[in-house]
This record gives structure tokens, sequence and C-alpha cells, in this order.
């Protein structure tokens, strides 16, 4: 069910993947109208972008923009700079496919959206779980931006800071999917391989292809990743 016409509005950050899908189906159930954003920030393939367009469409957003931010020109990360490899066996350490401010980046762009929409909230789809090795999926994170957020807007100013939503932080992958799952997520639509083909077919041997096929292993959910 679609939430109603009068219902507050939400800024959702839409990467096209698992989380971001999730997320944007907890912004609905909290009776959100949701407006997707999606960045084409000079990742290393675009098939992410094209699911992202399938998922605000399953989900019926009310509408769903893409913002160029090209960090591809800065480089310094394994999703960015096509001289960095990503990486196919896990480490130690913050790991290269890290991209440096990105969430950041990403939360002041919807922070600028939500007050021209005057939305109540932005949802996003960090998690301290499997990510944990990322500085800006962490509840600290989130709260330094939600306290900026107050100070830094005009809505902030009048005491109506949006929201910062992240109600996947605290949670494993296979929890996530078996939230989307009742939420009646379709995670055949979903993208999250960091090296997926032009056809959005997931490598298999990432970090983000291990993190969600374990997932769904652990869910006992049938996997609908295309793995090439």
């Amino acid at each position: 069910m679609s939430p109603a016409a009068d219902s507050p509005a939400a800024v959702v950050l839409l990467s096209g993947g698992l989380d971001s899908a999730t997320v944007m189906a907890c912004a609905r159930r909290d009776g959100y109208r949701c407006h997707a954003l999606s960045f084409d920030y000079g990742q290393r393939h675009d098939a992410e972008l094209r699911a992202a367009e399938e998922i605000a469409r399953d989900q019926a957003a009310v509408e769903h923009r893409t913002v160029r931010v090209d960090l591809g020109s800065l480089g310094g990360s394994a999703l960015t700079d096509a001289a960095v490899a990503v990486p196919e066996t896990p480490g130690e350490g913050i790991p290269v496919t890290y991209v440096p401010a990105r969430n950041s980046v990403f939360l002041a762009v919807a922070m600028g959206w939500a007050e021209i929409l005057d939305a109540r909230a932005i949802y996003l789809g960090v998690n301290a779980v499997d990510y944990s090795g990322y500085p800006d999926c962490r509840p600290e994170f989130i709260s330094a931006f939600q306290n900026l957020a107050t100070v830094a807007t005009a809505q902030g100013l009048e005491g109506r800071a949006p929201v910062i939503q992240a109600p996947l932080i605290d949670l494993p992958k296979a929890d996530i999917i078996r939230l989307g799952t009742s939420l009646g997520v379709d995670y055949a639509l979903t993208v999250s391989c960091y090296q997926a083909d032009d056809d959005g077919r997931a490598c298999g041997v990432c970090d983000a292809c291990r993190f969600r096929r374990r997932g769904f292993e652990e869910a006992e959910v049938a996997d609908p990743t295309r793995y090439r």
C-alpha cells in the first residue's frame, strides 16, 4: 500500500543495492511519500543506477532523481579508480572500496533536497555490522550529521530539521533480508556487486557479494542474484 497523498515526504538515498531497497520499503512502511535520490559519482559501473530506477518504479516513488557528483575525478578508492583493484579476498582495516567522504557528500545533497521538499526525514541504508571498516557507516557519523542538520538549514533553525533515519545500521545482513522480504522488496531488482558487468551480473567474490550471498543463506531466503 502506498502512503496517502497528504503523507509527509522523505528523501531516500537509493543506490540500487539490497540495503537501500530495503530502506525505501521501511520509509514507505513508516508512512512517508518517498523521493528517491541516486548518485552518479564516477563509480565503476552504472548497473546499480539502472537498478535504482527499477526499484524506484517498483516501490512507487513519488520521483527519482540522479545527481552527478564526480568523485571519480579524485580517485582514492577501488570503486572510483580503475587503477585500484577491487579486493576478492577478505582484508583488515578500512578497505580500499571505501570512497572518501562519499556519504557526507550524499547526505549533504539529500539535506538540501529535503529542505526544498520540506521533507520530514532522510533515509539511508548504512550498516555498521557488515561494513564496520567504513567510517561513514557508523552511528557516530549519523549522529554528527543529525547535529549538522539542526544548524545548517533553515528547517533546523525553525526546529524542523529532517530526522536522519538509518534503520539498518545495527542489523546483520540476514536480518535485513528477512525485514525486506516481509515488506515485499523484490531483491531480484537489486545490484550490490562492486564490479558487476554491463548486464548487472555479480562477480560473486567481492566483499559486497560475499556479504550478500551469506545473508541470503543465513536468512534461508532464495538468492535471486544473477552471478556471471
